[in-house]
């Protein structure tokens, strides 16, 4: 049974990268034949923000970034015994329709999964230090941080 599995085992995957990344990829890696639920949720580039159009945007992390979001992943696996982890954010230069969050969460039934992947997005947002740099359709651009 997972309830029993440390905190730390049960993040399977948690890092911050610079290639594309995908929902799929998350939850192959939470998937197992214990669990009857695997939630899972896709950031993806909107094509407009604060009512302005948006045409990319990059993504630039803080040197510890993939050390917070593996921490932050293991409070949410303490918080919700008997889940599985598995969390990307992508940096770098994207475009509107690229995953820029991919997140999944696994567990025996689906109210846990849901609840410990709401909570592990918010938190992700909170507390991984990294900036958004947003450019829009009227030449304007902005820096946003997730802090």
């Amino acid at each position: 049974m997972t309830a029993a599995v440390p905190a730390a085992d049960r993040v399977v995957l948690a890092d911050v990268v610079d290639v594309p990344i995908t929902v799929e990829q998350v939850s192959a890696v939470v998937a197992s034949d214990q669990d009857g639920a695997v939630v899972t949720f896709a950031g993806v580039v909107r094509d407009h923000d604060g009512g302005k159009g948006v045409t990319a945007l990059g993504y630039e992390r803080h040197p510890s970034a993939g050390q917070v979001i593996a921490e932050v992943a293991r409070s949410i696996a303490d918080e919700h015994p008997g889940v599985r982890i598995a969390v990307l954010h992508r940096v770098g230069d994207l475009v509107v329709g690229d995953v820029a969050l991919a997140a999944a969460v696994s567990s025996p039934h689906r109210a846990q999964a849901f609840a410990a992947c709401a909570a592990l997005i918010d938190l992700v947002k909170e507390r991984t230090p990294i900036w958004k740099h947003q450019r829009f359709t009227d030449g304007s651009d902005e820096w946003v941080a997730s802090l």
